[in-house]
């Protein structure tokens, strides 16, 4: 059960890093694009400066998980070359369980407000009037994804096999 589980988060993990890149791509060529309606072709732009920020957000959150996997993050691990072994697993534990304890909580609370962004339709105030559970949505799955990687990074360093 946990190889089975630990396949599968990783997998989406992977997934989304391939996403997020994608999503980074997509932010990149329509930055082009706005930038040669605008100087060359003298055109309103109405929607690319959204979806642009709202496509690089997508792909900070949908890519976390993908970087803890991969052990990707910036770490100044200057403290734990001082101390044991022992001490290193301990302190790699605890960030763990409070890095969980983080990334439940902002599920639930972008969940709620995701929640909220469909019930009363909220909608961006600009002339696209995005739909505002659009970027919110892979925020919400971003957090969830990211608790269920630290789950497995907690299970991997209990020694549990994965």
């Amino acid at each position: 059960m946990n190889r089975t589980f630990t396949r599968w988060v990783e997998g989406l993990s992977r997934a989304c890093g391939v996403l997020s890149a994608l999503l980074l791509v997509f932010s990149m060529l329509v930055v082009c694009q706005m930038i040669l309606m605008r100087y060359v072709f003298r055109a309103p732009t109405i929607w690319q400066t959204e979806a642009v920020v709202f496509s690089a957000t997508a792909a900070i959150f949908l890519g976390a998980p993908y970087v803890l996997m991969t052990k990707g993050h910036v770490g100044v691990d200057f403290i734990q070359m001082l101390v044991g072994d022992r001490t290193r697993r301990w302190m790699d534990r605890v960030g763990a369980w409070l890095g969980l304890a983080f990334c439940a909580l902002m599920t639930v609370a972008t969940g709620l407000h995701l929640f909220e962004a469909l019930e009363g339709g909220w909608t961006t105030p600009s002339v696209a009037a995005v739909p505002l559970w659009m970027p919110l949505a892979p925020v919400v799955f971003g957090f969830a994804l990211l608790s269920l990687q630290y789950v497995v990074e907690l299970m991997k360093l209990s020694g549990e096999p994965s």
